[in-house]
Parts: structure tokens; C-alpha cells; sequence
């Protein structure tokens, strides 16, 4: 085997595709900020049992572990930043009122998600706590939204779910509670066959609802089809008027009712939301409310959020981003310096050509060039 050759999955980020996702980065944090969201870093790895606390056996099964040679203990490489900024919520900045926190970094999972998905996303996303309402679902709704407008996505499909919706039908039945594990993921995978079989045994009342979800897809109609075809739960009726609620409020994308798109963590505990694009299989962003994340790190905290892989966003996104440059030659000249410097200083790019390779320039737009006039160094459209 080559030694260059890298593992399944993983991939080098060349130049023009790094300068695209970089571009997306800024323009997302800067975004972020402007919604009052403060940038926080959480580390690579940690110790397994804080890197896992909260997050359910799906995310287990996605983080890579190993042996720290320092404590003998096992660390895991993240899979997913959402915990991580609870724990930092909860207790390094312990806050008392809402606090909103913003994140871009790297992610490993130990299988990718799709057939030719990366197992190293670069994961970016907001997350508000200290808020139980609709209000902050809703703020963290649009901010996505946004995000991905600023991406240059058009036509953006939402699909809304809600995780209270399997919860009280779980609660109700003792049956169906032995098989929480099993019915998430039958349902966030749409495996009708399975969720038949899985579903062979219990009440009818919930049996018939389970087996429901999957179907209860559509426009806002779908909620009042789901009051009539679903247990009249106090749980169940909640959800579906949160549900209602925010399809009145959302602006500037498609809205759609799927009740079985349990496709994030487990951890999951109130509404769900999808962001989907034309011509893309799968969600291009997700999120939702997770008031019990924090819990398990002693502060039970009201939170909601979203995530993207800036990779993916940046693959399919339209934004250009091949920089404007100036060309500049290269030569020991103090004015010549002192005008690239004044330059570079207020913004722009400008590349000195060395002798020999004044056209290797593939991955800029030189459009304009420096060039001495009587004395003077000034900028001119390239030719």
C-alpha cells in the first residue's frame, strides 16, 4: 500500500475548495455575530465518559476512541460539537439567563453517513439555551435559513417534526418503551417493513399510531390529519400545536409536516427541523430542541440549535470564490514595497510574481497589476 494514500472517507481540501469554505465560514460566523451569538472552540477529543454524557448510543457508536498515554483513561474524537457546548454552557460559563453560542470545527465519524460522504466534517452551527419557547425554536430556525441564504441556496424545503410526538407514544405503552431504541431508529430511517415487525405485538392503539407516522407527511394540512389519526395524548397534542405554531411563523422556505424524520441524535427532545436543497438526497442542515443535553452535566437547560458540514454546504453552493487580485513584480525596491504593504493593508490580495513563474497564477483572478508610472507605483486593469 502507498503511504500517501489516505483512509476511506478522508480527504485532503485543496486550495480553491479551501478558499470556497473559508469564504462560507466567515460570512456564516460574521452572521452568527450579528444574531448576538458569541464564538466558542471546544477541544478535539476528551474523556469518553464526558464527550458521550446525554448523548444516546447513536452517537457512541460514531466516535472514535482511544488510550491517552498520559491518564491511561479513553479519550473519544468528537462526532458531533452539540454536547460539547452544552458542557460548556453548563458549567464553565454557568450563565443564568439566555446565552447563545456559535461554532465551526472539525468532526470524525467512525462511518460516513452516505455513500460517498466525508468522515471529517467541518461542523458549524448556533445554539441558544436558558429559553424554553417557540421563540428561540423559531430564532434558530431562521438564523439557519439565513445561513444558508448567505450560501447562495435557493429554494430551501423545511421539514418539521417533533420529537414529543414518539415520546408520549413510548410513555403510554410500557411495550413500546422496551423498544424506544429500536423505534427511533426504524423511524429515522423510514424502514416501513421494520417498523411493521417491530410494531407486531403491541396495543393496537399504538401499534396503528406508530405505524401511522411514516405516512403523516405534507403541507400544514398534515397536522390536522395527525389530530385525527394519532392518540389523543396530551404530549401528542402539544407537539402538534408547537408544530402549528411555527409553520405560521417561518419565512423564506418551503415548510412541510414529517413526522418520522428523526434523523439527528437521539438526544432530541422537543421539535425537529430538516433544511433540504433541489438536487441534494440528503438534509443540507439540521436541528432541534434538546432540553436535556445539559441535564446530564448537572444544569438542566433549555436549549435548541443547528448544524451544517461547511464541506457539503461549500460543495453545493453557488458562491464564487476565486479571488480578485493584484499582480505585483517582484524586486528590491522600497517604494515598490511600502505600495504592496499600503495595499495588502487595506484589503487586498496582491501576489508578487518571483522571476521565472510570473504566470503560475491558476487559482487567482489577477485582474489588475502594480505597475510604476514616472516614479509613482499605481494600480491598472490588467490587460
Amino acid at each position: 500500500m502507498s503511504t500517501w494514500l489516505l483512509p476511506e472517507n478522508i480527504a485532503d481540501v485543496l486550495p480553491s475548495e479551501a478558499r470556497k469554505i473559508e469564504e462560507l465560514r466567515r460570512r456564516l460566523l460574521d452572521r452568527f455575530r450579528a444574531y448576538g451569538y458569541e464564538m466558542v472552540m471546544p477541544p478535539l477529543l476528551e474523556y469518553l465518559e464526558s464527550l458521550l454524557t446525554g448523548s444516546g448510543g447513536d452517537l457512541n457508536l460514531r466516535t472514535f476512541k482511544l488510550v491517552d498515554q498520559l491518564s491511561g483513561r479513553t479519550l473519544g474524537l468528537r462526532a458531533d460539537m452539540t454536547p460539547q457546548v452544552a458542557r460548556i454552557d453548563a458549567h464553565l460559563l454557568n450563565r443564568q439567563g439566555v446565552t447563545r453560542l456559535c461554532y465551526a470545527g472539525n468532526v470524525l465519524h467512525t462511518r460516513p453517513r452516505g455513500l460517498h460522504a466525508t468522515r471529517e466534517q467541518m461542523q458549524t452551527g448556533a445554539e441558544i439555551y436558558g429559553h424554553a419557547g417557540l421563540e428561540a425554536d423559531l430564532e434558530i430556525q431562521q438564523l439557519m435559513l439565513d445561513a444558508l441564504r448567505l450560501a447562495g441556496l435557493a429554494k430551501v424545503r423545511l421539514d418539521l417534526c417533533h420529537a414529543g410526538v414518539l415520546a408520549a407514544l413510548i410513555e403510554a405503552d410500557p411495550a413500546a418503551a422496551a423498544l424506544g431504541d429500536a423505534l427511533y431508529e426504524a423511524l429515522a430511517c423510514k424502514d416501513v417493513p421494520g417498523l411493521t415487525e417491530l410494531t407486531a405485538e403491541l396495543a393496537p392503539l399504538t401499534r396503528d399510531a406508530l405505524r401511522a407516522l411514516p405516512s403523516l407527511y405534507g403541507d400544514a394540512s398534515v397536522l390536522d390529519e395527525a389530530r385525527k389519526r394519532l392518540p389523543a395524548l396530551p404530549g401528542i397534542a402539544r407537539a402538534l400545536d408547537d408544530l402549528a405554531f411555527l409553520t405560521g411563523k417561518i419565512e423564506g422556505a418551503e415548510l412541510m409536516i414529517d413526522l418520522a424524520d428523526l434523523g439527528g441524535y437521539a438526544y432530541h427532545t422537543g421539535v425537529m427541523f430538516s433544511a433540504y436543497v433541489d438536487g441534494v438526497p440528503n438534509a443540507v442542515a439540521r436541528g432541534g430542541r434538546y432540553d436535556k443535553v445539559g441535564e446530564a452535566y448537572g444544569r438542566a437547560r433549555a436549549a435548541t440549535g443547528f448544524s451544517l458540514d461547511l464541506r457539503e454546504v461549500a460543495r453545493i453552493s453557488p458562491v464564487e470564490a476565486r479571488s480578485s487580485a493584484i499582480l505585483a513584480p517582484w524586486r528590491h525596491d522600497e517604494a515598490l514595497s511600502a505600495a504592496v504593504a499600503a495595499l495588502r493593508d487595506a484589503g487586498e490580495v496582491v501576489i508578487q510574481a518571483l522571476p521565472g513563474h510570473e504566470h503560475d497564477l491558476d487559482e487567482f483572478a489577477c485582474d489588475r497589476v502594480l505597475v510604476e508610472r514616472n516614479g509613482v507605483w499605481t494600480v491598472e486593469t490588467h490587460a
